[in-house]
């Protein structure tokens, strides 16, 4: 008999807003080892970072050469970032010092240098998680070519697929977690980069999530509303919702 899935084995995990941004070899500068990113995004100090080249016409992966002194698939951790300026300075250990660069790179227009969070994190502190897809419908009822008795009925073929959805996120007094900053995302100007994973059935393998058995949802995502809920006899509980800002990832099954 097959075992009927519960909320108990969902989850939820996110990367944070404004973490995701591009930059070319004239934004390297290898005397100071700082990467100059767009101002005012989302990188905080502690961030888990990778680097990549990108062909910005395909959003896939590029030709060229990350500057000396950072590996792609690595992961860095970020130690400073100016948000008025965008320079960034990142580490190869949590706290460090900053990694030596010792060139600009080489990456040929379309071919970008990206980085990005390194990996969707749990969200302890949530309550539940909903998402709803919707399909619009496209009616093409044509006229005059029906006669009859009774009247007919209009013919629809289905259209555009759009999605929305919300979080109950509980609050707690430490500003640090990534519930928190989930709940400030919903300010951050610049989203780029926030990305939820909604797990169904999520399943652990040797202390690490099996994303192959699990069943989610992948989805990027913009944050547009936080409702916060305060009384006395519950816990303080923000709701926030969301919606795609491209196509989701729908993985069902547990293949």
């Amino acid at each position: 008999m097959a075992t009927v899935l519960s909320g108990t084995s969902g989850a939820l995990y996110y990367k944070p807003a404004g973490t995701s941004a591009t930059f070319t070899e004239t934004n390297v500068n290898f005397t100071t080892d700082v990467i100059t990113v767009a101002p005012y995004l989302g990188f905080k100090v502690g961030d888990p970072v990778q680097f990549s080249v990108i062909n910005v016409n395909t959003g896939a992966a590029g030709t060229g050469t990350l500057p000396a002194g950072l590996s792609a698939a690595t992961t860095y951790y970020v130690i400073g970032y100016t948000a008025a300026t965008g320079a960034l300075t990142v580490s190869a250990t949590l706290g460090g010092a900053s990694v030596a660069i010792t060139d600009d790179g080489t990456a040929v227009t379309p071919n970008v240098f990206k980085v990005a969070y390194a990996d969707s994190v749990a969200v302890g502190q949530v309550r539940e998680w909903s998402f709803s897809v919707t399909r619009e419908e496209i009616d093409v009822t044509t006229i005059g070519t029906e006669s009859g008795q009774y009247v007919p009925f209009r013919t629809y073929i289905s259209g555009f697929a759009d999605g929305e959805g919300s979080a109950m996120v509980y609050t707690t007094d430490d500003d640090t977690t990534i519930a928190s900053r989930m709940v400030q995302d919903v300010l951050q100007r610049q989203q780029t980069g926030a990305e939820m994973k909604l797990y169904i059935d999520r399943v652990v393998s040797s202390g690490t999530v099996n994303d192959t058995l699990s069943r989610f949802i992948d989805v990027e995502v913009i944050l547009l509303s936080a409702s916060f809920s305060v009384n006395p006899d519950d816990g303080q509980m923000v709701e926030v919702s969301f919606r795609p800002s491209s196509a989701p990832t729908f993985d069902l099954s547990k293949t």
